[in-house]
């Protein structure tokens, strides 16, 4: 991935309010705070936010997703208005909402998404993970030389983090989901993110032989977020 520009916010800007909810959140309470924060900071009445969650068990579809890729809904399934097919949200899996204000920073979606990746990537590195992008693939790869090639021989790489995003007035919500220590088993119901290729699965950080923690991923995270997006403030 070549360098990103940061989207840092225009002079003067309020620090990002970075938010860590306890317990597990469920994604129709989500869905609306996020939604409720977005419609306040495009009309400025609201401090950006990235409000790190875990979900309970379930599926979402995303604005691509088809029908055929839900392959067993044995947890529950919502219909998101994030960009993107099928995903998995469960215990173990640290999501970040990220709520800022693109008309302070640039407004463009395709260098937002570039900026989501290269945080994750940053944070992954500061772990000791290698996470890379693929052009024809939104998130974050890693490879996987312990796993078989596929048929026609190309390297094994699974996917340790995955980014869906809504924009609305140049506000932004939903956001990324980084596999700490999930069960893999789960995505098993769905086919994640439309991809069928063999050499192609799901990865985790404890999947990876790492025994880091939710809280070591969190400052990992927050810690490669202020270079890019600028800087934050604990709020409740």
């Amino acid at each position: 991935m070549p360098p990103q520009t940061p989207l840092t916010p225009s002079p003067g800007s309020p620090p990002v309010e970075w938010v860590t909810a306890t317990g597990l959140v469920g994604y129709e309470r989500a869905v609306t705070e996020m939604e409720a924060r977005a419609g306040a900071i495009a009309a400025g009445e609201a401090a950006e936010r990235v409000w790190l969650v875990e979900h309970p068990p379930l599926y979402t579809a995303g604005t691509s997703a088809k029908d055929g890729d839900l392959l067993d809904a044995r947890f529950p399934v919502f219909r998101s208005g994030r960009g993107g097919q099928y995903t998995y949200h469960g215990p173990g899996q640290r999501v970040a909402y990220v709520m800022l204000d693109l008309k302070r920073r640039r407004p463009d979606l395709r260098a937002y998404v570039a900026s989501l990746e290269a945080w994750l990537i940053d944070a992954l590195a500061a772990l000791g993970v290698r996470g890379e992008t693929r052009q024809e693939r939104v998130g974050v790869w890693t490879a996987r030389p312990d796993k078989p090639p596929g048929l026609n021989g190309e390297p094994a790489e699974d996917k340790i983090a995955a980014i869906g995003v809504r924009i609305r007035r140049w506000a932004t919500f939903h956001g990324v989901a980084l596999n700490v220590a999930p069960n893999l088993s789960h995505f098993a119901g769905i086919t994640p993110c439309g991809v069928r290729d063999a050499h192609l699965g799901v990865a985790s950080l404890r999947d990876l032989g790492l025994a880091t923690t939710m809280e070591e991923v969190d400052a990992a995270l927050r810690a490669a977020f202020e270079p890019r997006f600028g800087p934050t403030i604990a709020a409740a």
